[in-house]
């Protein structure tokens, strides 16, 4: 009896028997080298050139986007702070149900002024432009606590800065990777 499957060795690990080939160039890999997509197994060599095609943010849209998001990321907290000086409850109320709405609004602005290019390193840095954004209000709101200001009203809004920040932070971050919240 003849064999007809010859055996097969995995290109990176030339000693290595393998069963396996990348769907995408039919390249022999062995269980180590393959990586697991959606469509199937592929060699790390076909993962980086597909990767490169996403990855196609220009200069100019990192500071687009950071400008942008530190901008209305910083105009949020001061309504924050502005609503919950006039009335804490409704503050904490409206930034609960609005805040994700406002982070998913930056994240489309910033899509679109970008012409829809991605980058890894573009999400990175708008959620921490977003994020620095909303510290200046929360220190502005921490101030007082630490120097001896402890009333009830003053902690209500230094929870509705925390919300505000970690929830707009969070929310574009994964809106611009594609997550939908």
């Amino acid at each position: 009896m003849s064999d007809t499957n010859p055996i097969l060795y995995c290109a990176n690990h030339p000693h290595v028997e393998t069963g396996l080939r990348c769907n995408q160039c039919d390249k022999p890999i062995c269980a180590h080298c393959a990586k697991k997509t959606p469509t199937g197994y592929r060699c790390t060599e076909c993962i980086k050139v597909q990767q490169k095609i996403f990855d196609n943010a220009q200069w100019q849209d990192f500071i687009f986007a950071a400008v942008i998001g530190f901008s209305l990321s910083l105009l949020g907290g001061w309504l924050v702070t502005f609503l919950s000086r006039l009335v804490a409850l409704i503050a904490g109320i409206l930034v609960i149900l609005l805040t994700p709405t406002y982070g998913i609004a930056i994240a489309e602005l910033i899509r679109r002024v970008v012409n829809r290019r991605r980058s890894r390193t573009l999400f990175q840095i708008t959620a921490v432009s977003v994020a620095i954004g909303s510290l200046p209000f929360l220190l502005i709101t921490i101030i007082p606590i630490l120097f001896g200001s402890l009333g009830f009203g003053s902690l209500f809004r230094l929870a509705w800065q925390v919300i505000y920040a970690f929830t707009i932070t969070s929310t574009v971050y994964y809106r611009l990777r594609g997550i939908n919240i």
